[in-house]
C-alpha cells in the first residue's frame, strides 16, 4: 500500500491538474454520491491535501472530497475528451476547464463539510500529518512522550496513524535503522536526546521519501549498493527489502521479521535490544 509520501506526490499531481479552475462536470459511481454530484458544479477547486494515505480536494463552498486509495485505488489525470486506457472500475470523475482526475477501485469515497472533517470515523483518528500540516520535530517528540504512546514498542507504534498520519512499512524500518533503534523499544526507554533524535528523524525521512519519490537512501550508500549491482528496490533503502544483503553501516547481515503481522528490516548490530 502507498504511505504518506506517495498520496502527497499524487494529490500534487491532481493538484496541479485542477487547483483554481471551476467544476464543470462531476460524476460518481456509488448511489449514495450520486444526487450530489450537480452541487458541485461551478465550484473553484482550491487545494489537495492528504491525511495520512487519505486524500482531500476542497472545494470553494466548503465541501471536501474525501478519498483513500486502500490497496487498489489510483487517481489517472487526462484530458476531458480523452478516456485512460485501464481496465479498473471508475468511481469518481471531477472534470474542471477541460481537464479531468478519475479515481479507479477505491470504494473509500465520501463528500463531506469541512468543519465535519473531524467527525469522520478515519480522519478522526488520525495524527497530524507530517506533510500537509507543517508538523515540527518538536511536536512529534511531545507525542511520543504522550501517555497515550510512550510504553508502546516503536515497531507497532510506527504504525499506529494516530501517533503521526502516513507512516507505513517502508518508513518504519527506515526509521528505526536511521535511528539506531531496536522494534521493542519503547519512548519511555529512551533518553531526551534520542527521542528528540528519532523525532527528527521521523521528520526528515518522511519528507525526503516524499522529495525524492521514495528514496530514503544516503547518497554514499546508494554508490556502493549501485556499484554492488543492486536492483533500485534494494538501493532506494537503507535497510528496508534487503534481508541477507550487508549493513551499509558495519557490514553485518541485514535481517528480517514480522512485526505486527508486517515485514520490518533491521541491523542486529546497528540496532541491538540493548
Amino acid at each position: 500500500m502507498p504511505e504518506g509520501p506517495e498520496i502527497r506526490r499524487a494529490a500534487d499531481r491532481i493538484e496541479k491538474q485542477l487547483k483554481g479552475r471551476v467544476v464543470e462536470h462531476a460524476w460518481f459511481a456509488f448511489e449514495a454520491l450520486q444526487a450530489e454530484a450537480d452541487s458541485l458544479i461551478d465550484l473553484r477547486i482550491d487545494a489537495v491535501e492528504t491525511r495520512g494515505k487519505a486524500m482531500l480536494i476542497r472545494f470553494s463552498s466548503g465541501r471536501v472530497l474525501y478519498s483513500h486509495n486502500q490497496l487498489y485505488g489510483v487517481w489517472k489525470l487526462h484530458p476531458a475528451h480523452e478516456e485512460p486506457k485501464t481496465n479498473r472500475s471508475l468511481r469518481v470523475r471531477m472534470v474542471a476547464e477541460s481537464r479531468a482526475a478519475s479515481l479507479y477501485s477505491a470504494s473509500d469515497i465520501a463528500l463531506l463539510d469541512a468543519d465535519a472533517l473531524d467527525e469522520h470515523p478515519f480522519l478522526a483518528r488520525l495524527g497530524p500529518d507530517l506533510l500537509s500540516q507543517h508538523v515540527s520535530a518538536e511536536q512529534i517528540q511531545e507525542r511520543l512522550d504522550d501517555p497515550r504512546f510512550r510504553r508502546r514498542s516503536l515497531g507497532a507504534l510506527l504504525l499506529d496513524q494516530s501517533l503521526v498520519a502516513g507512516l507505513g512499512n517502508y518508513l518504519r524500518s527506515e526509521i528505526l535503522f536511521l535511528a539506531r533503534l531496536n522494534p521493542r523499544h519503547r519512548p519511555a526507554d529512551l533518553s531526551d536526546e534520542k527521542r528528540k533524535a528519532l523525532a527528527q528523524i521521523i521528520l526528515e525521512t518522511t519528507w525526503q521519501a516524499y522529495r525524492q519519490a521514495g528514496v530514503t537512501n544516503r547518497e554514499a550508500w546508494i554508490a556502493q549498493a549501485k556499484a554492488a549491482g543492486e536492483t533500485r528496490r534494494q538501493w532506494r533503502f537503507c535497510v528496508f527489502e534487503r534481508a541477507g544483503l550487508s549493513c551499509h553501516r558495519c557490514n553485518d547481515v541485514i535481517e528480517r521479521q514480522m512485526v505486527g503481522s508486517r515485514r520490518l528490516y533491521w541491523c542486529p548490530r546497528c540496532q541491538p535490544v540493548n
